[in-house]
């Protein structure tokens, strides 16, 4: 292994219990992945998930102390937990490769790099719903995409899909920029207008208790949002990896193909994920105001949610 500057450490070691994968390894992984990996995360404010032996693997934000001075940070404001988070941001291999050092598996980076103004993608989430199988759920999905492809073919775009590295699905669009605020309105459209080709198995139902047993196809992944990156592995036993695939690729695959062991050698060193990068579609305007009119899913989720509780109490009342 090259060297960092800093010691690699208990590389013998699994990386969290039944993961059936060493520390070396993820490590390894990520040495070979490195270019199309810093490609995706270089200058977005940068979430990741850890693990360790003897504990699930939790979600962290905030850069430790004592993290080397060479990883630079973005200082964000976090409304929900009223505290500044400071996010490293990533520039160059090494930071990847001290961030595995430290147990890292999953890298979540903002959909919004530090000098954007303007958003120049859509997201589309595909979420197969929790009681299925990892591959029921994820053909449930393959499904759900053919319904997103034809909505953006209908409407000019082209988009591009990757695995989640789970049981999902990951459909990024490229546009000519717009401002944030009409993004997400277009994204809401998109997902309402792919949800109304066949309501029977796809649904932009928030309230996970509405959706049954259909994919729900979320439209909030915008702006200052998260996704994990193309290429990262996920904690999950195997490590598999949010893996690029075609959009004909997609019928019986099965995404526990794509792991941290499998991938270097499928990727054959090309980033298949920047290398067919479709170009940016330009959006119409009738589709912003369609979207304009969807309201926005949590703040409709919430209304309802009072809606639904103050109707509980009430039926209470009666029946007291």
């Amino acid at each position: 292994m090259a060297s960092y500057g800093f010691s690699l450490s208990s590389l013998d070691t699994e990386l969290f219990d039944g993961c059936g994968v060493t520390k070396g390894e993820l490590i390894a992984y990520l040495e070979a992945m490195a270019a199309p990996l810093v490609t995706e995360l270089a200058d977005r404010p940068l979430s990741v998930v850890r693990a360790r032996p003897g504990a699930k693997p939790f979600m962290q934000k905030n850069l430790p102390a004592h993290a080397p001075d060479w990883i630079p940070t973005a200082d964000i404001w976090a409304e929900t937990s009223h505290r500044t988070v400071r996010y490293p941001l990533v520039t160059q291999a090494r930071t990847v490769i001290w961030l595995g050092n430290q147990r890292t598996v999953e890298f979540h980076p903002s959909l919004v790099r530090t000098d954007q103004g303007d958003a120049d993608a859509l997201v589309l989430d595909l979420d197969p719903p929790a009681g299925n199988d990892l591959v029921a759920g994820f053909a449930r999905a393959a499904r759900v995409a053919g319904l997103v492809r034809q909505v953006l073919d209908d409407c000019g775009l082209v988009g591009q899909v990757k695995t989640s590295g789970a049981k999902g699905l990951h459909i990024r669009v490229p546009i000519a920029p717009l401002t944030f605020e009409k993004a997400a309105a277009v994204t809401r459209a998109l997902a309402e207008r792919s949800a109304r080709l066949d309501p029977t198995i796809a649904t932009t139902a928030f309230i996970r208790d509405d959706r049954g047993d259909r994919v729900f196809v979320d439209p909030t992944r915008v702006g200052g949002a998260t996704l994990v990156s193309a290429w990262s592995p996920r904690a999950r036993p195997g490590l598999p990896v949010s893996y690029p695939v075609g959009w004909d690729d997609l019928d019986g695959l099965d995404p526990r193909e794509f792991t941290v062991r499998t991938v270097p050698a499928l990727a054959g060193g090309q980033d298949r994920w920047q290398r067919d990068r479709p170009t940016p579609g330009t959006v119409a305007e009738e589709l912003v105001e369609e979207g304009e009119q969807i309201p926005v899913p949590r703040v409709a989720a919430m209304h309802e949610g009072l809606r639904r509780a103050r109707a509980q109490r009430a039926s209470r009342k009666r029946s007291s």
